[in-house]
């Protein structure tokens, strides 16, 4: 389950990780509101489960409570790769000196969690892979092992960083994330960027997160989190029953009783039926009765 940023950001102060003061709105009024509270210059964002927000104009900086309701106005009904914006989060604004990145994801072909870090923040991680390949500082953690400050070390000096109290900053935000990423069986706890203000503060701008669907009834205060809205009819309509539906392409529907059958078999029909897709439904331990 994806979460939004302001959704991912709670879990981030839940465990310690410095971010700035936000508050959500859902109207213009709300906005107003919100600035008001927060005061100062404020960051309206658009709340999406997509990336691109700020090249589709779902980011934008207002000067007080009067601009940030104007600018809700602008992006509120704002489609975003296909994702209509009914939320907004009013942020305070934050005076950038550099961007880094930071993320803990689980590598299922080493099946260990994986920690990816670089100074170059801001962009897309698949750039920075891509063009600066060894830029990008990744160590995985044995989960039996666990965390131990060792890693956050390594992170920090094999991507250069000199400075002592961004060292110190930094390695405890790292411990701190793999600790939210442990402790919410999350699949993915991204900070990009992860800022330093002018004054020496490292604090998270952005937070991309995804939980295991399968952990969720470990974490009830979670699940609440899960944005209906967004997510396809038939599979909204599938977990109100209690079936594990993966929408595909096609015209040929798999019906079994485990995750693996059912997308292996669905592989198979997938090549037997030339280029049709095929659509494939798991339902867990037990086959459904239709």
């Amino acid at each position: 389950m994806d979460l939004l940023e302001y959704q991912g950001k709670e879990l981030f102060r839940r465990f310690g990780i410095p971010v700035s003061e936000g508050r959500l709105a859902t109207t213009p009024a709300e906005a107003r509101s919100a600035a008001e509270q927060i005061g100062g210059p404020v960051v309206v964002k658009a709340q999406v489960l997509t990336g691109g927000r700020g090249k589709a104009g779902g980011v934008k900086l207002a000067d007080g409570p009067q601009d940030a309701e104007q600018k809700a106005k602008d992006i509120i009904g704002l489609d975003i790769n296909g994702h209509i914006v009914e939320k907004l989060y009013i942020e305070s604004a934050s005076d950038i000196a550099k961007e880094y990145y930071l993320s803990v994801t689980f590598d299922r072909g080493e099946k260990k969690p994986l920690f990816m870090f670089t100074t170059r923040g801001g962009v897309e991680i698949e750039q920075v892979a891509e063009e600066s390949p060894d830029a990008l500082i990744r160590l995985h953690v044995d989960a039996l092992e666990g965390f131990q400050p060792w890693v956050a070390r390594r992170l920090i000096y094999g991507a250069g960083l000199e400075d002592p109290s961004e060292q110190k900053q930094i390695a405890d935000i790292i411990g701190k994330l793999y600790r939210c990423f442990v402790e919410c069986d999350a699949m993915l706890a991204e900070i990009n960027p992860l800022i330093v203000t002018p004054d020496g503060v490292v604090k998270a701008l952005d937070s991309k997160f995804t939980v295991d669907d399968s952990a969720l009834y470990r974490h009830p205060d979670i699940a609440e989190f899960r944005e209906v809205s967004a997510a396809d009819p038939l599979e909204a309509f599938a977990r109100v029953k209690g079936v594990t539906y993966v929408k595909l392409d096609g015209d040929v529907g798999i019906l079994g009783n485990g995750a693996g059958l059912s997308m292996s078999t669905s592989t198979w029909s997938s090549s037997r039926a030339g280029s049709r897709r095929t659509s494939a439904t798991s339902a867990g331990a037990a086959t459904p009765r239709v």
